[in-house]
C-alpha cells in the first residue's frame, strides 16, 4: 500500500498545501518517513490525515470560482466504528463548503471497505450543498463498497454506481471531469431527486 500515491499529474495547477483556503494549507510532507497506516500497512506520506484511523484523502483539485473539488481516498471508510464521515465533514468538507465549494467528486477506487452506520451526516452534507445546486459523486467504488453504501442509503444524498463505477478520469483535466459529471447528472435518469 505504501506504493499507492495520490494522483499527482494535476499538481502543476493545484496543491492543497499551497491553497490558503484548504484545510491542509501549509502541511509539510516527509517523503522518507512513513507514519500513517491502514490495516497495519504503511501508506504513502502524501495522503492527508483528517482524524480518521483508517481513511485518508488528498484534495486533488479545488476551484472556488466554479465551486467544485475533486478528492481521492484510500483506506477503509468506517462510519460504524470510527464515524469517518463525521471527521471528513467537520475537518475537510465544512472548510471547503465555507469557501464556496458545493460540487464534490470523491474518487474511491482505493477505498477497500465501507462500513456504514446511518445516513445522517450524508444528509447534512447534502443539505449544505443542495441549496447552491451542489452535488456529491462517488467515482469508481468497488462493487462490495457500493453495495454497503446503498445498504446505508447514501444514494439518496450522492450519486454512485452504474456508469460512475468505471470512469477513466485520469486522462482528463479537472474541469473536464467536472463538466462530464455535470452532463452525466443532467442526462441520467437515476440522478438524485429530492
Amino acid at each position: 500500500m505504501h506504493d499507492i500515491e495520490p494522483y499527482f499529474a494535476w499538481r502543476d495547477i493545484y496543491t492543497a498545501e499551497e491553497d490558503e483556503r484548504s484545510p491542509f494549507y501549509e502541511r509539510e510532507y516527509d517523503e522518507f518517513h512513513f507514519h500513517n497506516k491502514v490495516y497495519n500497512y504503511y501508506i504513502h506520506p502524501q495522503w492527508d490525515d483528517f482524524g480518521s484511523l483508517t481513511l485518508y484523502t488528498k484534495i486533488l483539485f479545488a476551484d472556488y470560482d466554479t465551486g467544485f473539488a475533486i478528492l481521492e481516498f484510500i483506506g477503509e471508510w468506517n462510519d460504524c466504528l470510527y464515524n469517518d464521515v463525521k471527521f471528513l465533514k467537520e475537518e475537510v468538507l465544512d472548510v471547503l463548503i465555507k469557501n464556496g465549494i458545493t460540487k464534490f467528486v470523491f474518487i474511491c477506487e482505493n477505498v477497500l471497505n465501507f462500513h456504514g452506520s446511518d445516513d445522517c451526516y450524508y444528509e447534512a452534507i447534502y443539505e449544505d450543498i443542495s441549496e447552491d445546486l451542489g452535488w456529491l459523486v462517488f467515482l469508481n467504488t468497488l462493487p462490495h463498497v457500493e453495495e454497503e453504501m446503498v445498504a446505508t442509503q447514501i444514494q439518496y444524498y450522492a450519486s454512485l454506481g452504474g456508469n460512475l463505477s468505471d470512469v477513466n478520469w485520469r486522462k482528463f483535466k479537472p474541469h473536464q471531469v467536472m463538466l462530464a459529471i455535470e452532463l452525466f447528472l443532467k442526462t441520467n435518469k437515476n440522478r438524485i431527486q429530492h
